[in-house]
């Protein structure tokens, strides 16, 4: 039997991407282990308790379907705590981070077409009395969390962002169970082919083809970084010329340690393009790898800012292809929140 911190890692680690598209994924992974299949499916359901895997899914490609969009708010210290509790209560917010900086609250608004992420981003900017930063994707260099845990940063540059092709309407459904996570069953897709009215080599042959055709970038464990010891985690901005970002955001993307790069609209007060994330286990590392990636893609010369991430207060899946309930948010916060916020 394998040790408790061994077997988290192996049932993490390889199985970011090519998770097993068999009609038994989890008795395929135990065969691996030399370990029973209903070891593994209790190993996955505790790594999901004790919070280090989020789910298993997939990454879908920006352009595959639904709307997404970086926000930022500038939030007086006092009241920081309050508006981060509207913020997170909304459905549509997967990612909801405190960061050193004026602009000290970010999050990432998903919904599944684009007047649903502007609307629900006016219900919170009504809610909470602030404005906020609302930076759209452009173009997507590389955006893949799925590295090697065993070092102090990602040991090897990520692969480049594709081209991908578009969920068709008709597999929205499956595309939003994929979205929500595999159910931790011995046979999944099973359960969804019964749940869509398909068959089992249906969905199969589907989720083939996304990641044949880059709709969907991985399909397998998501993990939370910050339990498994990367909450060092920084994100650079940079001002580039718009006719010299993609050659800088293609370099960027190139160099080991970087985990994330895109380009992204600026916003009034904010002339910020091109952003990197670097995922560490202490800010030294980090420091060391924002460095390396201005040096090796030329970047020096542009201005830029280090925002290191200081407090999470939510992480979960996107909704881009989930309906939200109707008044997901802000409503779903206290009162007692609701007052602190309007304070």
């Amino acid at each position: 039997m394998l040790l408790n911190t061994d077997l988290r890692l192996a049932l993490l680690n390889p199985w970011q991407r090519d998770f097993p598209l068999v009609r038994e994924p989890f008795a395929h992974i135990a065969a691996s282990l030399g370990m029973p299949a209903d070891e593994v499916l209790a190993g996955y359901a505790r790594l999901q308790s004790d919070g280090a895997l989020s789910r298993i899914g997939g990454v879908f490609a920006g352009n595959a379907g639904g709307a997404a969009l970086l926000a930022a708010m500038a939030v007086p210290p006092e009241r920081l705590d309050a508006v981060a509790a509207v913020v997170s209560s909304h459905l549509g917010v997967n990612h909801n981070y405190q960061r050193e900086h004026h602009y000290n609250l970010w999050f990432v608004m998903t919904g599944q077409d684009d007047a649903a992420v502007r609307a629900a981003m006016r219900a919170l900017e009504e809610a909470t009395g602030l404005p906020a930063l609302q930076l759209r994707m452009q173009r997507a260099y590389h955006i893949d969390l799925g590295f090697d845990l065993r070092g102090s940063t990602a040991p090897a540059p990520m692969a480049a962002a594709r081209e991908a092709t578009p969920v068709l309407d008709a597999d929205r459904p499956l595309a939003a169970l994929l979205e929500d996570g595999v159910p931790l069953v011995p046979r999944p897709y099973d359960a969804w082919a019964q749940a869509l009215g398909r068959t089992p080599e249906s969905v199969l042959h589907t989720l083939q083809q996304w990641l044949d055709q880059g709709t969907v970038r991985r399909i397998g464990a998501i993990v939370r970084h910050h339990e498994l010891g990367f909450d060092a985690n920084a994100m650079t901005v940079f001002n580039i010329p718009d006719a010299e970002v993609d050659t800088c955001g293609e370099a960027l993307a190139r160099v080991t340690g970087v985990t994330l790069a895109y380009r992204r609209e600026r916003a009034e007060g904010w002339p910020y393009n091109l952003y990197c994330m670097v995922h560490g286990r202490d800010r030294a590392a980090v420091r060391d790898v924002i460095a390396r990636a201005i040096a090796e893609a030329g970047l020096a010369q542009y201005s830029h800012e280090v925002l290191f991430s200081c407090r999470r207060f939510k992480q979960t899946g996107p909704r881009r292809f989930r309906a939200l309930p109707e008044a997901a948010a802000p409503s779903a916060a206290t009162p007692e929140v609701l007052d602190a916020v309007a304070g």
